[in-house]
């Protein structure tokens, strides 16, 4: 949409709307509550919510949920700008300068004759820009996200650890390591209880989900994203099995194991 001639961009409108909301005079109690803490679960949220409606191919409801993980920096913004740190401009105008220093193959001389190469440039501008700030750690691994969820951070030390040649040569051996770690989890079941050998049992699962991500970044998979569409059609037989059972005149939970899974198969068979 293009701007209309003497009326405000919808961002400029956004803005002054969230200053009213933070308004100590006549601004909403719930919104004048809030601080850069209590607000970050939901800018969390919205993130996911994004990548939620991009697995359905959603895209009015991307639209919506773009706007939401708008709202959630421009809410950060007004209350930053209200303890005099900084304001939505200057949050634009950092991201657009650090996009034009990342990527000198287009805005520079330099030169990137493939992803990989503007991935190599990109990791060297960042510790460039770490050493500029006095940070003094020079590891491949630098500058992960102790924030992130561990999926996510499980794919980036593994991705960086692999840009420096520690890796394994294709998904074959992931595979063999995955088999090797889920053995030794049996080995923990078969040694004792799970309530007495809760600590080596999160040990060794911990252990074969990391290697599972590895596989996932072998067969070039986000595993975020194939977990999303697993618990999606995880919930979706599950409903459906609960909608069947009802149809029979039988309340699912009250069935045995059994007549459960052949719901299951049931609704499989119907996909």
């Amino acid at each position: 949409m293009k701007p209309v001639p003497g009326h405000p961009r919808p961002i400029d409108r956004l803005l002054a709307v969230m200053a009213d909301l933070r308004d100590p005079d006549g601004g909403c109690p719930w919104d004048l509550e809030q601080d850069f803490s209590s607000i970050a679960a939901y800018t969390i949220e919205e993130a996911y919510e994004v990548a939620e409606a991009i697995d359905r191919d959603d895209m009015a409801d991307l639209r919506d949920e773009l706007g939401d993980l708008l709202l959630q920096v421009v809410f950060h913004a007004q209350m930053a700008s209200e303890a005099g740190l900084f304001d939505f401009e200057d949050v634009a105008l950092s991201i657009t300068e650090k996009m034009l220093r990342r990527h000198p193959h287009v805005f520079a001389q330099a030169q990137a004759a493939d992803a990989g190469q503007v991935l190599a440039n990109w990791d060297q501008i960042k510790r460039a820009e770490r050493a500029a700030r006095g940070e003094s750690d020079n590891s491949a691994l630098a500058g992960i996200s102790a924030g992130l969820p561990e999926w996510l951070k499980a794919s980036k030390l593994q991705s960086r650890a692999a840009r420096t040649g520690f890796d394994w040569p294709g998904p074959g051996p992931v595979l063999d390591k995955l088999a090797e770690e889920l053995a030794e989890v049996r080995a923990e079941f078969d040694a004792a209880a799970p309530a007495d050998n809760h600590e080596a049992l999160e040990e060794e699962i911990g252990d074969l989900l990391f290697v599972a991500a590895n596989l996932a970044r072998h067969a070039r998979v986000d595993p975020g994203a194939a977990l999303r569409r697993a618990n999606l059609k995880f919930e979706r037989r599950f409903r459906a099995m609960e909608v069947l059972a009802a149809a029979q005149g039988q309340a699912f939970d009250q069935l045995d194991l059994s007549a459960q899974e052949a719901l299951w198969q049931a609704v499989k068979a119907q996909e």
